[in-house]
């Protein structure tokens, strides 16, 4: 039971991290079931793994649904992976062997082709390749896992990252400075590198973040003045139906005195 539910969160992680299940969006036990063909159970046990992770939380009235982060939550995760993610490049600039070194240099070599077929969904897998080679590169366990576990949330909040038409190559530059600093066995110029270029783009998706939520915030807005439109028609209508008091009263002896 237990393997099957590792794999079916897994399955879950990774629709959530490639975008398919957005953050607010509602996971459905049975739906989910009836989808990888298991019972319930194995997937309340995934999910509950996956809210574990941070991943999932569960709301009331709504059940499980794919963690919403706030700009400010976001701007902690985004600084504590920053810096824990430098920390693990002066580690690997430390500790890597050679083989790592030369499979980490290889990994970023290949790199050059899908920036210059401007091929992003290649180059995504390749970073994420060459990432993972530099938490295992700092040869401890413990941080690795909780970076990895931070890059396992920030994951659905890709998508607000600005569609630059240079951000092939600006990352690529970074990484070729976090690279040669890590093979040059220079573990400060590693940690600045690997900062500098996770703060540029955390700083990237917190912009975007807040212009998304903006733009949310003001949909939200529209539509419930839309929705109001009908009800002050309908209100107004009332009242031009009703005949003033005053008016009434007045009316009654002028019709009596023409009598």
């Amino acid at each position: 039971m237990a393997t099957i539910a590792a794999k079916i969160q897994t399955l879950i992680s990774e629709q959530i991290i490639s975008g398919q299940f957005k953050p607010g969006t509602r996971l459905d036990e049975r739906e989910l079931a009836q989808q990888f063909n298991v019972s319930r159970t194995p997937v309340r046990e995934a999910l509950r793994q996956l809210a574990a992770r941070g991943l999932t939380q569960l709301l009331p009235m709504r059940g499980v649904v794919v963690m919403e982060i706030s700009v400010k939550d976001l701007t902690e995760i985004l600084h504590a992976n920053c810096e824990l993610e430098a920390m693990c490049a002066r580690l690997a600039a430390e500790s890597m062997t050679t083989m790592e070194k030369t499979e980490l240099k290889y990994i970023h070599d290949r790199t050059n082709e899908f920036v210059a077929e401007g091929n992003l969904e290649k180059y995504l897998d390749a970073n994420r390749e060459l990432h993972r080679l530099v938490l295992e590169g700092a040869h401890n366990s413990v941080i690795t896992k909780m970076v990895g576990d931070i890059r396992d949330r920030l994951s659905p909040y890709r998508q607000f990252h600005p569609a630059e038409t240079d951000r092939l190559v600006t990352s690529h530059d970074a990484h070729k400075e976090i690279v040669d600093a890590i093979i040059q066995g220079d573990g400060e110029a590693a940690y600045l590198a690997m900062r500098a270029h996770n703060a540029h783009l955390g700083n990237a998706a917190l912009r975007s973040l807040r212009k998304a939520k903006e733009a949310e915030g003001a949909a939200e807005e529209a539509a419930a003045e839309q929705d109001a439109k009908p009800a002050r028609k309908r209100a107004a209508a009332v009242k031009l139906t009703k005949v003033p008091a005053k008016a009434a009263t007045s009316a009654a002896p002028r019709a009596r005195k023409k009598a």
